[in-house]
Parts: structure tokens; sequence; C-alpha cells
């Protein structure tokens, strides 16, 4: 079964008290999601190889340590996971983004594809699916689904809040895919929305209802 990190860092504790208080306007809600967005990366990405290389100071010749050029990919599921991307972009600019895009069917809750665009050499990266909310998994499941259809082997999910419901979804059905988040909430409610959870993270994002 996949690990589950929990980023509880206080930084990003403190940051998604502030997205999960409904008094929090577009504009804050967007900065503090690109700003935990980057905080979270960095445990996302520990376990990036590293080579040695020579290097001048302005002392002297010393060895270091620079990124061995592992290829990157980020994935954002439209449109709540858009707000993440920039915040990764920050730390690794050199990473390529697709996108997929998925909405949930109100009746069924099932996930529907209705866009993907993906690098050319998406089976070459390591690549990082990023959504806000992992509730019921569907879309996640779904956006994994696609992209190991189109080569994908080193897949991570990355999101800010999860129901138990959702993780065991994707750990059930990709148990390969390591999944990072910085909380895990009590449950789902009737309607599948992540209770206490932060409302709808699209609608936030963008000011729309």
């Amino acid at each position: 079964m996949s690990k589950v990190t929990v980023i509880d860092h206080p930084l990003v504790q403190h940051k998604l008290s502030h997205i999960r208080d409904k008094n929090t306007g577009p504009k804050e809600f967007r900065e503090l999601v690109e700003e935990l967005s980057m905080l979270m990366a960095y445990e996302v990405t520990r376990d990036l190889p590293l080579q040695d290389t020579e290097i001048e100071t302005p002392i002297c010749k010393t060895k270091a340590r620079i990124l061995s050029g592992k290829k990157i990919g980020i994935v954002p599921i439209l449109r709540a996971g858009l707000g993440m991307v920039d915040g990764i972009l920050k730390l690794i600019p050199a990473a390529k983004v697709g996108h997929i895009g998925v909405y949930r069917d109100p009746d069924t809750l099932q996930p529907v594809e209705y866009y993907c665009k993906l690098p050319g050499d998406i089976a070459e990266r390591d690549l990082i699916i990023v959504d806000p909310m992992l509730a019921t998994g569907g879309s996640a499941c779904a956006a994994i689904d696609f992209l190991k259809e189109r080569g994908a082997a080193n897949i991570r999910y990355m999101g800010l809040i999860a129901a138990p419901e959702g993780l065991e979804r994707v750990q059930q059905q990709h148990p390969d895919v390591e999944i990072y988040v910085a909380a895990v909430d009590e449950c789902l409610n009737e309607h599948a929305y992540i209770v206490p959870g932060l409302g709808d993270a699209g609608d936030r994002l963008f000011g729309t209802k």
C-alpha cells in the first residue's frame, strides 16, 4: 500500500488554517495556496537525486552537489489544481506542466474526463499530480489512470486536504502512488464535501459559485 505523508510543518499548518477560514477572500486564498504548494514541494521532492560537480567560489574551487537532471512534470487536475502550480514552479522552474480536466458527475459522483494535454516525454518524467482536495478519490484515481495509460510510471499525488475515504480509494487502486497532504480531515458529507474542509477550492480560488 502506498505511503501517505502528512506535512505538519508549523508554517504549513498556519497557512492551512487561514485558507480554511470562510472569511478569506479569493486574492488571499490564491496567495496562500501558492505559498502552501511551495512549502509542501520541499517534502515531495526530498529524494530528488543529486550529482557531484566542481564550482569556484570567490575564495577557491570546491566540490558541490546539484540536481542530477531528473525530469519533473507537474500535472494539475483542472481547475482547482491550477492554483498549486506556480508555487512548485518557483522551486523547479524547468519542470513541464501537463493538464488533466476531470469533473465529478453530480448524480453518479463518478469522474468524467473532458481534457488531457501532457508533455510528449511524459513516460520519462517523475510526475506530481496536484489538486487541493482529495475527497472521494475519484478524480485522483482517474487522473492517475490517464497518466499510466500514456506510459507514466513514477507518479506522486500532492494535495492540501484529504478525506479518509479518498485516501483509501487511491491506496487501493494505485498502491504505487505516494500521497502528500497537509491534513487528513474527518469524513465526507452527503454531498461528498470534505468535513471540515474548506469548501469548494475552485470556487474560492477563482471567486465563482
